[in-house]
């Protein structure tokens, strides 16, 4: 259940987000910016993706023979699409030591690997908003299989 004080996006950015785009949202950089692409923006959810290449770092030595994407990277991942979410909601950019953080992760569950070659569909939901907390109901699938599902809670930051 969404708040109140939960508002709509006048200035939403435009879609599809490209890299260059997601980088004003995000801090993040190689080898940690996890979403390639932005596509669907709503009042209170958000999709994006990333496409898992064998030439990402961590498959070289998650299993270098049967590589996975690690579990831990597509909770990050979900993390990230929803900050990008908690900007466009607040209907700002990041600014200088505005951030925000990963403050945890509940119900976790990891229901199908994720693999050299599959595009992560990530989708977030706002779910609770209270004093710069923000919690989401968050989805990673698959060829629309879902991989994992995981309640990701993230925190408003000034710096």
């Amino acid at each position: 259940m969404v708040t109140e004080s939960q508002t709509t996006s006048q200035n939403k950015p435009e879609l599809p987000m490209n890299i260059q785009q997601i980088r004003e949202y995000l801090p993040h950089r190689y080898p940690f910016l996890l979403v390639d692409r932005v596509v669907e923006i709503t009042d209170n959810g958000i999709v994006g993706y990333k496409n898992v290449s064998i030439n990402e770092e961590f498959l070289q030595g998650h299993f270098p023979e049967y590589p996975i994407m690690p579990g831990v990277l597509i909770i990050e991942a979900l993390a990230q699409v929803s900050g990008i979410l908690g900007f466009v909601m607040n209907d700002v950019k990041p600014a200088p030591g505005s951030l925000f953080l990963f403050a945890g992760a509940e119900k976790i569950r990891f229901k199908k690997q994720v693999v050299a070659g599959d595009q992560l569909v990530l989708k977030s939901e706002l779910v609770m908003q209270k004093r710069g907390i923000y919690k989401y109901s968050c989805t990673a699938s698959v060829d629309g299989v879902v991989a994992t599902t995981a309640e990701i809670i993230i925190s408003h930051q000034k710096i």
